[in-house]
């Protein structure tokens, strides 16, 4: 995917929270330039996640420039339907509609990667689950993102539950194959597999964090379709950052 370096969902979100909690000190309202230096970022920095949380509903911008923290209703952090319908769904539908490709939410909940979301449609068709994606982290783009984000000891505890299923000729079954694949991949915050767990499909995915808990928004598609990875790459990694702010800030 010629993946660039740059900073991943969790660290955005830090740097949201800073600028959130200087913001939160000024009700009338302040500068990007006063909040950048209250949350020690640059002002290109600031600037960009200031009119970020803004699009998202977390701040207000006023008529001079200035941002004041937006009004909102209380939402548990816990991921439950309504969460989703009401508050990740949009976010999964604009991603599908954008990419013309069905999307997947899924965390990694009590030792398993759980499938929490998928939002298709006829022009987007998921792909047919033949199996559980609980039993197929290895093959899926979804579950490497997530087993890539795992400590050594919660990813061993994972694969010593999970036999690397041979499901198509392209999966990998071997665990030392899939070790080294996830620990070399290069360096950005994208998975793929191709062909891995669904003959002539195609998936891309990214990691999100619900506070501490990891998971992956994704994308699949058949192979033979023609995609920008460049474009792949920026929507996915611009959802994936908004469903983690959708997660880890809903009631800020």
């Amino acid at each position: 995917m010629g993946d660039q370096t740059g900073p991943g969902p969790t660290e955005s979100v830090r740097q949201d929270l800073r600028l959130l909690e200087a913001a939160g000190a000024h009700r009338e309202g302040a500068s990007a330039r006063r909040l950048a230096q209250e949350a020690g970022l640059s002002e290109v920095t600031a600037g960009r996640l200031l009119r970020e949380l803004a699009r998202d509903g977390y701040l207000h911008e006023l008529d001079d420039g200035a941002y004041t923290l937006r009004e909102r209703d209380g939402l548990s952090t816990a991921v439950d339907g309504r969460a989703l319908s009401e508050h990740i769904r949009p976010l999964l539908s604009s991603l599908r509609d954008g990419l013309s490709a069905a999307v997947y939410l899924t965390l990694y909940d009590e030792g398993e990667i759980r499938i929490m979301e998928i939002v298709d449609s006829p022009n987007a068709p998921r792909v047919d689950l033949w199996v559980s994606f609980q039993d197929a982290g290895h093959a899926t783009a979804l579950g490497k993102s997530v087993l890539r984000e795992l400590d050594g000891e919660a990813r061993a505890n994972y694969l010593s539950r999970h036999s690397l299923a041979d499901l198509t000729p392209r999966t990998i079954t071997s665990r030392e194959e899939l070790l080294r694949q996830l620990d070399s991949a290069p360096a950005g915050p994208l998975s793929l597999d191709r062909g891995e767990y669904a003959r002539g499909t195609t998936c891309a995915a990214a990691p999100v964090y619900n506070g501490d808990q990891v998971g992956a928004v994704g994308i699949s598609f058949r192979s033979d379709r023609m995609y920008r990875t460049t474009e792949v790459r920026a929507r996915l990694l611009e959802s994936a950052l908004r469903v983690t702010r959708r997660l880890t800030l809903p009631g800020y």
